[in-house]
Formats: C-alpha cells, structure tokens, sequence
C-alpha cells in the first residue's frame, strides 16, 4: 500500500465514502508502509532505488494484495500501491475490446 498523500484521502473517492469505515481503512493500518515517508511511493522518477526500496517494503507487507486491489479498483493513478507501479497496474487492467 501506498501512503496516502498529504492533503488527500485514499485518492477522495467518493466509493470509499459509501462502504463502513472498518472496511475502508482496517487493511490501511495493517500496512507495512504506515509509518513510511509517503515521497518513497510517489516518486518522480519511473525507475530507479527509490522504486526498488518502495517494493522492497511492499513484498513484506500483509496487505499488499488488499492494496493493490484497492489500487485497481479505484484507477489509481499515480504511487506504488501493492507493490506495483503505474505502468505495471495499468498492464494488469483489464482493457475493453479493441473493435
């Protein structure tokens, strides 16, 4: 999971407002990268040790795969979240049909 950025919450996406905040948030405290300094997650660059060391944290997270659902779910589309990076989840969506 990726920290959430100052001044935002879980991306302000009204769904999360609509489900019980137990649900919501419990995986988020469970996260290894709860007390992590968010810029790791949200790194300018798309390569690099500040994405590894991110990675790094996530692989031994135990919510990593709830994260990245949450990631997938929402269209988030910036930060690592679950140990992807926005290249590597956008591969993961699924795509319509091309026509």
């Amino acid at each position: 999971m990726a920290a959430i950025p100052p001044g935002q919450s879980a991306q302000s996406d009204m769904t999360d407002l609509q489900q019980p905040a137990s649900e919501v948030t419990d995986w988020r405290t469970r996260a290894a990268c709860q007390h992590a300094d968010p810029e790791l997650f949200f790194p300018e660059c798309t390569a690099g040790p500040a994405i590894d060391r991110a990675k790094q944290i996530c692989d031994g997270c135990p919510v990593r795969a709830r994260c990245l659902d949450w990631a997938l779910s929402h269209a988030a589309a910036f930060g690592i979240w679950g140990g992807r990076t926005e290249a590597e989840r956008h591969a993961m969506a699924p795509h319509p049909p091309s026509r």
